[in-house]
């Protein structure tokens, strides 16, 4: 994707984009020459929020830009709408003369709203570009576009060409550019290595698709453990338990998991946090064959914990239970993990907002602080452990899928504490993934998640550490 900033002072012609609220409008009318506020007038400019007016100068060019903010109520959102002035500004530079809230979250939003995902068919339309506001971090406002965008492109590309080893691939790109060691265990391998659940999960693929774990470590050994462990299933058809083909239609973005957390890590390596970082994807196609695992199935879990398969298109938190348990071992200080775990946490949520679970009062707050900080909105789960009645098995130590057809997010995430060692240093987070329906800084298709208020909480846990 081009550059979407320019740093400052390298635009000294930039046009000027003026924020306006309908409140302060008449005097924003009134500080333009008479023939540009004319035209905004003409246009029925009213400021509503994300509208845009570009005003002509004299000689017809783009001379300024009037950006409606509308009331500034909304709970959230309000600085992710200057996303809409990437595409809704035809080519030039810009800059933000007057922003209202938090500079450096709009040119975010700004960075973020021009995103194409242009692997199959070419975008050569000139774009706008945003001068980095001053005071705002230049490096760090694209680092974390930069996260988002690999997330995001993971997430877009088709299963045919995102398989778990394109998958393993990229991750490996990412591990290269920053120095980290890098390690992958594949097909039979996994069940030398101990980890029978992601193979069994992945065992029905194809030649060339066979399943295997990413492993890669960066950082300093001396400084704290953070782990990251995303799900990477890169199709799921349900298995045996087959899917109506209408859920098909989206399940290439079953990786979102293993996308967001490499888009995180990315964050991380490239603002050198001082942690020693380790990132597991356990990367399987969920697909039908004679080698397909089955209901009713008993596995043996990395753990030893035996479990039951009740339902085979509850794929997701068997290949992470394996990679929880072995994540564990080490006794990291954090450990992380994301999902497209669950439709119950869509019908609870929505699509927007992603529910998370932990044990840490205290990291749950900081949490919460920084989604609202960053408009990137989560909302804390309870780990209700009455509910773990709720996947009991009369034949092994659990069940993968409850039949009570009840509390589906909440009874996931209490499958997956019983594969971490220390709950209370875990948080899980179920993502939706994707973006149904195209708004200011969220193009239709995959999207990141949660992964820019987990970037600001680390930062601010481990920069000056």
């Amino acid at each position: 994707m081009p550059d979407p900033f320019i740093d400052p002072g390298a635009a000294p012609q930039a046009i000027p984009i003026r924020s306006v609220s309908p409140a302060g409008l008449e005097a924003a009318l009134a500080a333009l020459p008479p023939a540009q506020a004319a035209y905004a007038r003409a246009l029925g400019f009213r400021a509503k929020a994300g509208a845009i007016a570009a005003l002509p100068g004299p000689d017809g060019a783009v001379a300024a830009v009037l950006f409606g903010v509308g009331q500034g109520e909304p709970a959230g959102g309000q600085a992710l709408t200057y996303g809409s002035l990437a595409t809704g500004l035809p080519a030039g530079a810009y800059e933000l003369a007057a922003p209202t809230g938090e500079p450096g979250l709009a040119a975010v939003a700004f960075g973020l709203g021009a995103y194409v995902f242009a692997l199959y068919r070419a975008d050569d339309r000139p774009a706008a570009q945003l001068v980095v506001p001053d005071g705002v971090d230049a490096v760090e406002t694209r680092r974390i576009v930069a996260g988002v965008t690999l997330a995001r492109d993971l997430i877009n590309t088709p299963a045919n060409d995102m398989g778990p080893a394109e998958l393993a691939a990229a991750a490996r790109a990412l591990a290269d550019r920053h120095g980290a060691s890098f390690s992958a265990i594949a097909g039979s391998d996994l069940l030398s290595a101990k980890l029978p659940m992601i193979h069994a999960v992945g065992a029905a693929a194809g030649k060339g698709r066979e399943p295997r774990l990413i492993d890669f470590c960066w950082g300093d050994p001396s400084h704290p453990r953070l782990t990251l462990v995303g799900k990477g299933v890169v199709f799921d058809t349900g298995g045996l338990d087959i899917k109506p083909s209408s859920s098909m239609l989206l399940m290439k973005k079953d990786m979102a998991g293993a996308a967001n957390v490499l888009g995180l890590a990315g964050m991380i390596m490239d603002a050198r946090l001082p942690v020693r970082l380790r990132v597991l994807i356990p990367a399987v196609e969920n697909a039908i064959s004679g080698g397909a695992f089955r209901p009713g199935d008993i596995l043996r879990s990395r753990k030893g914990l035996s479990v039951e398969v009740g339902n085979t298109d509850a794929e997701g938190r068997l290949v992470l239970a394996d990679a929880l348990a072995l994540a564990s071992e080490e006794a990291p200080e954090l450990l992380i993990d994301l999902a497209t775990l669950t439709g119950a946490a869509r019908v609870a949520l929505g699509p927007d907002i992603s529910p998370f679970f932990t044990a840490d009062d205290t990291l749950a707050a900081e949490l919460a602080r920084h989604a609202a900080a960053t408009e990137d909105p989560v909302w804390r789960m309870p780990l209700w452990e009455p509910y773990s009645r709720l996947f009991e098995s009369k034949v092994a130590d659990l069940n993968n899928a409850g039949t009570s057809g009840f509390a589906g997010a909440i009874t996931a995430a209490l499958f997956l504490s019983r594969f971490v060692a220390a709950p209370e240093r875990w948080l899980h987070v179920d993502i939706f993934g994707w973006t149904p329906v195209a708004r200011p800084a969220k193009p239709e298709g995959g999207e990141a998640q949660a992964i820019r208020a987990l970037y600001a909480l680390l930062a601010e846990r481990y920069r000056l550490t």
